[in-house]
């Protein structure tokens, strides 16, 4: 906490405080997340601002100088010690917030806005209380009371725009339903949320909301998780299919086994991601940081050294005074604390309602830099359905039916894309699936084991590579420019070649040709022979290849790319891709569907869809350009504004301390809305 910004302690960083808070509450409670404590904070400025402005009146009508403006008089004995009265309660009451303020910032080392305007208006304070007791000049009473109330209210606004941002993740919270239907002993009962458990049996009715992860038993119906995943079209659900908490039912009804419940929902991962990815400091946020505090700085020396010329001049008191509590006000670093922390918030909400999730901040502000993005095929570029093409015996002693069931039965107990090709033709040809023993899988090459007695090897032409045994001769009848071969060794003789095929997704052209346009080069990796690497990396018109790579292989790959020079993206599926994930500068996921956990990924792409990896570089650069446009506006507001503040242009201009507060509040909300008008496209 030591080193964070000054107006995380101040309580004004609401998108990341009250994210906090959200989480601690969440944690018992899923459903309610709401924002009691960021509210009860901006409400109590309101109410503030209204009280002071209504006791600013009766100061207006007392003070002399605005007497004399507006050519009126209302003098009577003892008025001085009324005004001095009701400005002492302006101080204390209005001003409170920033005199607590300062104690913090001080106390952590980190002087900012909350120093800034303590300094001035208890400056203005007791110099004026002075005036009343009998030091010679003129009071500042109406200044501080006009200050104190544009301050309340500025304050007021800014919390109220960084509260519509973090919002948007209470949005997400929102998606969950308070009351769940849930089947026990053949009846329906309603039970709150909280209470649902995992391996519960639920019913979703038509257009309601899906109230955890989990798996349909019956039914079928199109759900819309837009919210959730980006995907802006319903999908056709049936029995055996996932849902995801927070998606909304169409027109069928649902019942489901929960398999995600509370903090094990996808929703949930997705909440606390944001949260953390919100809470995480980037380097330009550190920047935003370090600017606001030598501002403060200079703003403090300034106003001294405003103060000391303009009384070395030979002008009263009161002016010098005014000057240095004016240079105060009018630099305070508002603008600069809301400048990247807002459009934080924004970014990360608004990336995970698009299915963008962001783990690692800097890694994604980095994602503008990129010259290399290097895909792993499989699943990311192509469908991964591997469908079986052809299953040619390579001796006589084995049918072709024969190699598809020794093949399933030591299939059946792997998850590869090439495992449920392989089960999905069994099934297809109704074939009896046998048993197998002793399963083993050999990352990267296949898997093997022990069916009717029998030594079972399924594999790609890698595990030739391995065991340094020679391949056998592939038949030409095989296009190995579009199949994947695999192949069926029983008892270490190669007995058949079973060829699958996966086709390109739709988006992965276009995502290709988006990237060329971005000046970024594209490179496809594979496990696959050097032939289906050079079709599928000719056919998307991509700048190269790596084929026959192993899964340990791909981090030196990655590693090799660097050397050169390159900021590479490794693209990958999460699984088997985890340490070229790591070692890239930006590791993406892609296709993780609702395991969000692809622990070594920076970034999560919750659809399997090429084009998002576009989407979320053109969104990284977008956010970039809205913190650098803030900081540069913060920064170039006080450049202009200090000056005039110290009065350069005496005596043709000058601004006062109200002004001067009136001008810092309205560059905040400039920045306010600037952040808030970030999109993804």
């Amino acid at each position: 906490m030591e080193n964070q910004h000054p107006h995380q302690h101040t309580g004004h960083d609401h998108a990341a405080m009250q994210m906090h808070e959200h989480s601690r509450q969440k944690q018992e409670d899923v459903h309610g997340g709401h924002n009691e404590h960021a509210g009860h904070h901006t409400e109590d400025f309101l109410k503030r601002f209204w009280l002071c402005l209504i006791i600013t009146v009766p100061i207006l009508l007392l003070s002399h100088m605005i007497q004399q403006w507006l050519g009126f008089r209302l003098a009577f004995s003892g008025d001085e010690y009324i005004l001095l009265a009701l400005s002492s309660f302006i101080y204390v009451y209005g001003g409170w917030p920033f005199l607590v303020g300062i104690v913090r910032e001080l106390k952590s080392r980190n002087p900012g806005m909350m120093t800034l305007v303590a300094v001035a208006i208890t400056t203005a304070y007791v110099y004026s209380v002075a005036v009343v007791f009998g030091l010679k000049g003129m009071d500042f009473f109406w200044e501080l009371a006009t200050l104190i109330d544009i301050m309340l209210l500025g304050h007021w606004l800014e919390m109220k725009s960084q509260m519509a941002a973090s919002r948007a993740l209470e949005s997400l919270v929102a998606l969950l339903p308070a009351v769940v239907h849930v089947e026990q002993n053949g009846e329906i009962k309603d039970v709150p949320l909280q209470e649902l458990q995992n391996n519960d049996i639920i019913v979703v009715k038509p257009g309601e909301k899906v109230p955890a992860d989990g798996l349909i038993q019956e039914g079928s119906s199109y759900v819309n998780e837009s919210m959730l995943t980006g995907e802006s079209v319903p999908v056709r659900k049936e029995k055996g299919a996932k849902v995801i908490g927070g998606a909304i039912n169409g027109d069928g009804v649902l019942k489901v086994e929960v398999t995600g419940a509370g903090n094990d929902s996808y929703l949930n991962k997705v909440i606390n991601m944001v949260q953390s990815a919100q809470g995480a400091k980037s380097k330009t946020q550190n920047l935003a940081g370090k600017v606001a505090m030598w501002l403060t700085i200079v703003s403090i020396s300034v106003g001294v050294l405003t103060f000391v010329t303009w009384l070395g001049r030979g002008h009263e008191l009161s002016f010098a005074l005014e000057r240095m509590v004016t240079v105060m006000v009018t630099s305070c670093p508002h603008a600069l604390g809301v400048a990247i922390p807002l459009v934080v918030a924004i970014s990360t909400t608004l990336s995970a309602m698009h299915g963008l999730l962001i783990r690692n901040r800097t890694a994604f502000e980095n994602a503008r830099k990129l010259t290399t993005i290097i895909f792993d095929k499989t699943g990311t570029l192509t469908k991964g359905s591997h469908e079986v093409q052809k299953v040619i015996p390579l001796n006589g002693q084995f049918t072709a039916d024969d190699i598809l069931r020794y093949a399933a039965a030591i299939q059946q107990n792997s998850e590869h894309h090439i495992a449920h090709g392989v089960m999905r033709k069994l099934k297809e040809k109704n074939l009896e699936l046998w048993r197998s023993t002793d399963f083993n899988y050999i990352q990267g090459v296949g898997v093997t084991g022990i069916v009717n007695g029998k030594h079972v090897v399924a594999a790609g032409p890698n595990y030739f590579k391995q065991e340094n045994i020679e391949m056998p001769a592939i038949p030409a009848e095989i296009d190995q420019s579009v199949d994947t071969v695999n192949f069926v060794l029983i008892e270490k003789e190669p007995a058949g070649i079973i060829t699958l095929a996966d086709s390109i997704r739709e988006t992965a052209p276009q995502a290709i040709a988006d990237l060329k346009a971005m000046n970024i080069k594209s490179f496809l990796l594979t496990g696959d022979n050097e032939k289906v690497a050079a079709a599928v990396a000719k056919k998307l018109n991509m700048d190269g290849y790596l084929a026959n790579v192993l899964p340990h292989e791909k981090q030196s790959k990655v590693k090799e790319f660097q050397d050169k020079g390159e900021i590479v993206a490794m693209t990958g599926d999460g699984v088997n891709d985890a340490p070229a994930l790591a070692q890239a500068d930006v590791g993406i996921a892609i296709g993780s569907g609702t395991d969000v956990a692809a622990e070594t990924a920076d970034i999560i792409l919750v659809n399997s869809d090429p084009k998002d990896v576009v989407k979320m570089i053109s969104f990284g650069r977008a956010t970039y350009r809205k913190m650098i446009q803030n900081l540069l506006w913060a920064v170039g507001y006080n450049v202009v504004a200090i000056p005039l503040a110290a009065g350069v242009l005496y005596p043709t201009f000058m601004l006062s301390p109200a002004m001067g507060a009136i001008l810092m509040s309205a560059s905040t909300i400039v920045v306010a809305i600037n952040a808030k008008l970030l999109k993804v496209k």
